[in-house]
């Protein structure tokens, strides 16, 4: 019992602090519905094909109805050698995904919200230049992922702003 009541204390003030799950009813839930009809404009380069599958994998997992949105999404990427050996060889690389990214709404073409996401990866360099440049690409691949996430998350915190916001009207 005394085990217990600790418990159920936390859970209690858990629940006071006004923490809500973003995808509150699941794919029906407003943010669920928003995020369904975010449209994925065509993305420049091969890390643009990757983000751009990988967002549109995440949305397209989302129905909803409602007004749609366009993504518009501009990457910058960029390797860097920053290890060097005595003979002035590069033995580590940095490669560094960075995405700015705006939400237009379909309807009046009106820009609602515009942020950026990032993030990067090192890379060994080795002899063989095949596997640097298959370890470039694996890098380009994660980074695409973890930059989609990032939008997607984003996305979705601002799409339960805006409905929090007009729920209060």
């Amino acid at each position: 019992m005394k085990r217990i009541l600790p418990l159920l204390g936390l859970t209690l003030l858990l629940s006071a602090c006004g923490l809500r799950p973003v995808y509150s009813g699941g794919s029906h839930g407003a943010v669920a519905q928003a995020l369904g009809h975010v449209e994925v404009q065509p993305i420049e380069g091969k890390g643009g094909w990757l983000v751009r599958n990988a967002l549109n994998d995440r949305l397209s997992a989302m129905s909803g109805t409602g007004p749609g949105y366009k993504l518009v999404v501009k990457l910058d990427d960029n390797i860097s050698g920053f290890g060097l050996r005595s003979d002035a060889a590069v033995t580590r690389e940095r490669r560094a995904l960075r995405a700015r990214y705006q939400l237009i709404d379909g309807a009046t073409g009106a820009q609602i919200f515009d942020d950026t996401a990032g993030s990067d990866v090192g890379i060994d360099v080795v002899s063989s230049e095949y596997a640097t440049i298959a370890a470039e690409d694996t890098a380009l691949e994660r980074l695409s992922q973890t930059i989609a996430d990032q939008i997607v998350a984003r996305l979705a915190r601002f799409a339960q702003r805006e409905q929090s916001r007009d729920s209060s009207r």
